[in-house]
């Protein structure tokens, strides 16, 4: 008998990949979505073979009769307040009312778990559901990948491609985790039809420093890379702060001092993993960031 496995946020970019890497594992999908999505981006799913159901999010009983029966639920939710805290929370009600035995919490994302409440919006509130989920009867477990090597070439200004420098501040021997949404999507696949899971897992495609950046650009551009050291923590800090005094955009998910809040906290070194569970699935093939930036027209384009 196939494996139920209910996924919420399926329309979304790292959504849509947990499905597809789930389908590829032949399990039974279905999406829970808002009575607001398209009608395109469900026919995507339908075709795909996944079970659609549009409901009311904000109705418990709505969700649950659609959960009954499932292994797990997956949830890849991505916004602020209103999504992560309250709509989740709506999400893990009705698995635990439908007696599904599992769910994953959208983090996918550093380990908060050390970090000071109060220094990253997005993490404070995810943060802020575990205090919720911890309370309740059904077994979580959170996947904390670090930043998405992904935004090496869209939002993260570390690699500045035109002025061939990697932006550091602080240590530059200072290790980062970097790990692709399609592993990450692979590894929450893997990790959803699995049986007993601990309550957290931590995974990284890759780890370098701002040097070792330096030296890698250069060597896949031939172009000499240097690091651009403007100042340390103590600065970026202050910097923060005045951005995010005048330009709030607090309904934005990822502002501009939303990412200096996670650059700060990946080259403060208080989210390095100590154990990696990298190898718990021996059929993942980790992507290097070396191989992935070797792929993307960035690389050579300047």
């Amino acid at each position: 008998m196939k494996k139920i496995i209910v996924v919420a946020g399926a329309t979304g970019n790292l959504g849509g990949k947990i499905v597809d890497k789930l389908l590829d594992k032949g399990v039974e999908v279905i999406a829970i979505v808002r009575l607001e999505t398209s009608k395109q981006k469900i026919n995507t799913l339908e075709q795909k073979g996944v079970k659609v159901f549009q409901v009311n999010t904000n109705n418990k009983l709505e969700i649950a009769k659609h959960c009954f029966g499932a292994h797990c639920m997956v949830s890849a939710l991505a916004g602020l307040r209103e999504t992560i805290i309250d709509t989740q929370r709506v999400f893990l009600d009705a698995a635990i009312e439908a007696n599904v035995p599992r769910f994953i919490p959208s983090d996918y994302s550093s380990d908060f778990t050390n970090l000071k409440e109060g220094q990253n919006r997005n993490l404070d509130l995810r943060r802020a559901f575990h205090k919720h989920l911890e309370k309740l009867p059904i077994q979580a477990t959170t996947i904390f990948n670090g930043p998405f090597m992904d935004l090496l070439i869209t939002d993260m200004p570390l690699i500045m491609f035109k002025q061939k420098r990697i932006l550091c501040w602080g240590n530059p021997n200072q290790i980062i985790e970097f790990t692709t949404t399609y592993n990450v999507a692979e590894f929450t696949a893997e990790v959803a039809i699995d049986d007993n899971t601990p309550r957290f897992l931590r995974v990284a495609g890759d780890r370098l420093s701002c040097n070792d950046f330096v030296k890698l650009l250069t060597e896949l551009t031939s172009k000499n890379y240097k690091l651009f050291r403007p100042g340390g923590i103590s600065l970026l800090n202050i910097i923060i702060k005045l951005t995010r005094f005048f330009s709030p955009s607090k309904n934005e998910l990822y502002p501009a001092w939303q990412g200096m809040q996670y650059m700060r906290d990946m080259m403060e070194g208080r989210i390095i993993f100590q154990k990696y569970d990298n190898n718990r699935y021996s059929n993942i093939k980790w992507t290097s960031i070396k191989d992935f930036l070797n792929k993307e027209p960035q690389t050579n384009n300047y």
